[in-house]
């Protein structure tokens, strides 16, 4: 059950919930595009939580009536309330909790984009190489989800792998599945080039931040420096004969982004304006959790790269998440972007962490 506090919380959000309802009918509200599509949105974000208030108000009707009936004459029907009771109990505990979740605060990105940097690490051409496989499994992953794909940038390494590759995953709520991705990625497998069959361990690095909009960041002309050249890779087309590449130095921060991937300077320069600006956005909002909590963690609390949180052991077919105890088989159906299962399972455990920090406060 929901203590009295917790109740009286879902009251004021059921209160702004019907008002937000009643202003959508408004003509006042619809003659006023902004503050129509603002209201519009809220009252969407507070969907689920009333429906799932809603249960567990039909919940708690149940079990007061079935506790009526254990002093009922009739021990058929006291018998039967009395095995019903359990279950309607357990359904009204995992209500509560799905209500606490629904009541943590939102985090103010879970809406945007997402971009997907992925580096290789430690391992050489075999790090490389996973690299590529890692960028083309959230790449996967998406297109399973039927969301739009744009790729920002791919540096090309050796043995057929990359040094980096950058997406932009385009769709509402695309940084809150994979906001919990970010970190070290270890992959432990036998080489291509292994002659003794000996197991190799690579790391991969991958940097998860929300995509960042032009009233985010504010990027004065001054502030940048823009450089072209010609763009490396395999010889012989448009792309690496002209002086299409871009870079673009942040002179503030020192942040340098790189683009090469489109044949026009002006699409390369647009892109890499993108990963400037989601980058800087990036450093804004860790800046601002270190000042909130300096102990706290993320990617899984603080944005720390250097953490590893997963392994994927290809002789055992094997992937296994270290921070929440997860583990699950068939790795070739993971590398193709099946990993709705992990996602799911990283959301639930960090939800439940949060729960428990809010619950402590």
């Amino acid at each position: 059950m929901l203590d009295s506090a917790v109740l009286e919380k879902l009251e004021q959000v059921e209160q702004r919930f019907a008002r937000l309802t009643q202003d959508l009918g408004t003509p006042e509200v619809i003659a006023e595009q902004r503050r129509f599509q603002q209201a519009a949105k809220e009252r969407s974000q507070l969907e689920p939580l009333m429906r799932a208030f809603g249960v567990y108000r039909e919940t708690a009707q149940e079990i007061a009536g079935h506790e009526a009936l254990l002093l009922d004459a009739d021990p058929e029907l006291r018998d039967l309330a009395r095995g019903e009771l359990g279950a309607l109990r357990d359904r009204l505990t995992d209500l509560s909790d799905q209500l606490k979740i629904l009541l943590l605060p939102k985090d103010p990105n879970d809406d945007r984009n997402v971009l997907i940097e992925v580096r290789a690490g430690t391992g050489g051409d075999e790090a490389g190489l996973f690299a590529g496989e890692l960028l083309r499994m959230y790449m996967r992953y998406a297109e399973r989800r039927g969301w739009k794909i744009e790729m920002l940038s791919r540096s090309e390494g050796g043995g057929g792998g990359i040094k980096e590759g950058v997406v932009l995953i385009l769709a509402q709520g695309a940084y809150s599945a994979l906001k919990y991705e970010g970190g070290v990625h270890r992959v432990q497998r036998v080489p291509l080039t292994e002659t003794q069959g000996r197991i190799h361990t690579s790391t991969v690095t991958v940097a998860v931040m929300p995509e960042a909009e032009d009233i985010d960041i504010k990027i004065e002309d001054k502030d940048i420096r823009i450089d072209v050249m010609r763009a490396g890779g395999p010889g012989g087309q448009s792309v690496n004969t002209t002086d299409s590449a871009v870079r673009i130095t942040h002179l503030p921060s020192g942040l340098v982004v790189q683009c090469q991937d489109e044949k026009s300077q002006l699409k390369n320069r647009g892109k890499a304006m993108k990963m400037l600006r989601s980058r800087l956005f990036d450093m804004e909002q860790k800046r601002q959790e270190q000042e909130r909590s300096a102990s706290r963690k993320s990617m899984v609390g603080t944005g720390e790269r250097s953490e590893k949180i997963r392994t994927y052991n290809f002789p055992q077919d094997r992937l296994t998440d270290h921070r929440i105890g997860l583990t699950r088989h068939n790795l070739p159906a993971v590398m193709d972007g099946d990993i709705e299962d992990v996602i799911s399972a990283c959301r639930t455990f960090f939800q439940a962490e949060a729960l428990k920090s809010d619950d402590g406060r």
